[in-house]
């Protein structure tokens, strides 16, 4: 893992263009170094450890390694939505653990959301955040009786009106004018951020408490309570691994988490009379219920911000500069995006970009602290990391620190998924999965009824 020496962060992406971060000069590794709690990655994941490790311990001597700079990777590209959203299903939890369980993971998701929302206000963190919820509209017959079970099986689970709702198409229609609209869900439970904003407002204030943030400096080798760094060893009584969509790269890692790639694009400013069209008028995010994924938002100087998934796994969890765009994936999301919003025909597009992420062989994220090694770990967000990475830190500082947290007790806490399959295998089974998403979503847009493949391919994960 040397540094890449990456090119200037203003064309990285549209939200590293706007928040002026890169490089703080003078901030490598001075060479060989003793600390308290060293943490890999200075993402969200690094980041949020490091907030409240220092807030419960302020003598503790924390420092950050960073391959490039702060919010380089997901925690500074994605699509700046802090929801209430787990990966794995509440079935999947309960399937692994229990029904209590289940529902306090959730709960608990929800009530991240808040968190952040305070935390942002509390250290004047200017990111952009607007907690409006999130609407997930139903375009077709087949997403409509999606929606509709989606709703029901919330209400199965206990939860009410006020987590989840189901719209009628003229409710959904003051909120957001997606063409052909059947209706909708709505959850409270999710704000609109810049990510990248976020990611340095973070990295600002645990400077301030004291952390030490070394980017530039890439971790070659993880040994005993040792790290060995492009620019020095790093000896720790507790090493962090927040590495998420690049922990590929780390020796012996290879199999933890696949690195798959989701991209984005923006538009130019649009007018008044745009946004009347359109709706969000409150900044909620949004998406439909298609299987292959897509997610936007409204931008705080008048954009849209679009991304989704599609662009293909590469052989052997590889993970390079180029990968961040696809001409056909990025010239896919545009067209989509103006299918849902006909009043943008015609509007420019001013940036495409993208990056990688990390997915569990189950596709369930995982935090962990071996007390006996002094080794932990959190990851595996799926593309949901915004909250589900602060949710993390806070567990594994609370773990770390052995204070009395009821986080410690979710059942993500000290479970870890199992490795993917070596290759050839690794490489079918993710990139048929996203073929599987593609077909069934084409199928249901021409038939108006539900897809087989796409749940027989969740079935295979446990969902």
């Amino acid at each position: 893992m040397t540094p890449t020496h990456s090119p200037d962060p203003a064309a990285i992406s549209f939200w590293h263009q706007d928040a002026n971060l890169g490089r703080t000069p003078g901030s490598e590794l001075p060479g060989d170094t003793n600390v308290d709690v060293a943490i890999i990655g200075a993402g969200y994941t690094g980041l949020w450890t490091a907030y409240y490790l220092s807030k419960a311990d302020p003598t503790l001597r924390i420092g950050i390694l960073e391959r490039e700079f702060v919010g380089f990777g997901a925690s500074g590209r994605n699509g700046g939505w802090c929801s209430a959203i787990f990966p794995a299903s509440l079935k999947k939890v309960e399937s692994s653990s229990s029904r209590l369980d289940a529902i306090q993971m959730q709960r608990a998701m929800f009530s991240t959301v808040r968190e952040i929302g305070a935390v942002v206000a509390a250290e004047a963190i200017d990111c952009d955040f607007e907690q409006a919820g999130y609407i997930s509209t139903a375009r077709n017959a087949a997403q409509w009786a999606r929606a509709q079970r989606e709703v029901q099986v919330w209400r199965d689970w206990g939860f009410a009106a006020d987590d989840m709702q189901l719209l009628t198409r003229e409710e959904a229609s003051r909120r957001v004018a997606a063409s052909d609209l059947f209706g909708a869900t709505y959850t409270p439970h999710c704000a609109v951020l810049h990510p990248a904003k976020l990611a340095g407002g973070l990295a600002r204030v645990v400077r301030d408490l004291g952390v030490k943030i070394y980017e530039d400096t890439a971790v070659l080798e993880i040994g005993d309570r040792c790290l060995t760094t492009s620019r020095g060893s790093v000896r720790a009584d507790v090493i962090v691994r927040a590495t998420e969509g690049y922990t590929a790269d780390l020796p012996g890692a290879k199999r933890d988490l696949v690195p798959m790639y989701s991209l984005m694009v923006a538009t130019a400013p649009l007018s008044d009379e745009q946004w009347n069209e359109i709706g969000l008028h409150r900044r909620e995010t949004f998406s439909d219920k298609r299987h292959l994924r897509i997610y936007g938002q409204r931008t705080a100087d008048g954009r849209l911000a679009f991304g989704g998934r599609g662009a293909p796994y590469h052989f052997g969890s590889r993970i390079k500069p180029k990968y961040d765009k696809d001409e056909g994936v990025h010239a896919k999301l545009r067209s989509i995006l103006t299918e849902i919003f006909p009043a943008i025909d015609g509007v420019e597009f001013t940036h495409a970009w993208g990056g990688n992420l990390g997915i569990p062989r189950d596709w369930y994220p995982s935090v962990g602290y071996d007390r006996r090694t002094g080794l932990a770990h959190a990851g595996g967000y799926v593309g949901d990391g915004v909250a589900t990475a602060h949710l993390a830190g806070r567990t594994l500082a609370a773990e770390i620190g052995d204070r009395d947290d009821s986080v410690r007790a979710l059942p993500w806490a000290g479970r870890q998924s199992r490795k993917w399959e070596p290759e050839p295998f690794r490489w079918l089974g993710v990139n048929a999965g996203t073929v599987a998403f593609s077909i069934a979503d084409q199928t249901e847009a021409a038939s108006g009824k539900p897809s087989r493949l796409a749940s027989s391919f969740w079935s295979l994960l446990g969902h």
